[in-house]
């Protein structure tokens, strides 16, 4: 087995070449059997790294996924304007609809519309499904059979997180709608109407 400077450099080359979370599966397979490390080992090589990055603009950090380098979000602003497509946008409607599936899954379309008091559009699931946020792991034995939505590892990726024990809690998010009368997002002469139960678009 190479020695632990040599296993740490190995570690972190595997790690921005990939280019997405490695699992210590994944690191171990890099190995022939005879000087595989064990995940002991690699745990040590990649603390070594993070220490190592102490200070710096770059980290380790454990997702859903595994392992990866990152940028640390501190620089953000500054690496975010190397690429010229602005970040994608998301509607409230959608980003109500994944909360509730991060939350109170495994949960069917019917429920989400239930708490929500309107519809969910084919466009949000879609979305949602499109970019790997949430996936379907069966289906309710109820008339109709709706499909059971969670969400995945690539969520967990997506928003740093290691698991889903890392969301905050219900208690420390804030008030939607009050969000929106700070950022003035809501016409407050139509914000005490009540909703209709409509179709929403993404």
């Amino acid at each position: 087995m190479p020695d632990e400077d040599r296993l740490k450099q190995i570690v972190e080359a595997a790690l921005l070449a990939a280019g997405r979370p490695l699992a210590l599966d994944q690191l171990q397979a890099l190995f022939e059997v005879r000087e595989q490390p064990e995940k002991k080992q690699l745990r040590e090589a990649l603390a070594m790294l993070s220490e190592a990055y102490q200070g710096r603009g770059i980290e380790v950090a454990e997702v859903g996924s595994g392992f990866r380098i990152q940028v640390r979000a501190e620089f953000t602003p500054w690496v975010s304007k190397l690429w010229a497509e602005r970040p994608p946008k998301y509607s409230r409607a959608l980003l109500e609809t994944l909360a509730l599936i991060a939350y109170r899954q495994p949960i069917t379309r019917g429920e989400i519309e239930d708490i929500r008091g309107v519809s969910v559009s084919t466009n949000i699931v879609k979305t949602l499904t499109e970019r790997e946020w949430v996936r379907v792991v069966g289906h309710r034995d109820v008339p109709g059979k709706p499909a059971l939505y969670v969400t995945t590892k690539e969520f967990l990726d997506y928003f740093n997180l290691k698991g889903l024990n890392e969301l905050p809690t219900l208690a420390e998010i804030r008030d939607l709608d009050s969000i929106n009368r700070e950022l003035e997002l809501v016409d407050p002469e139509t914000e005490s109407q009540p909703k209709p139960a409509s179709h929403e678009s993404e």
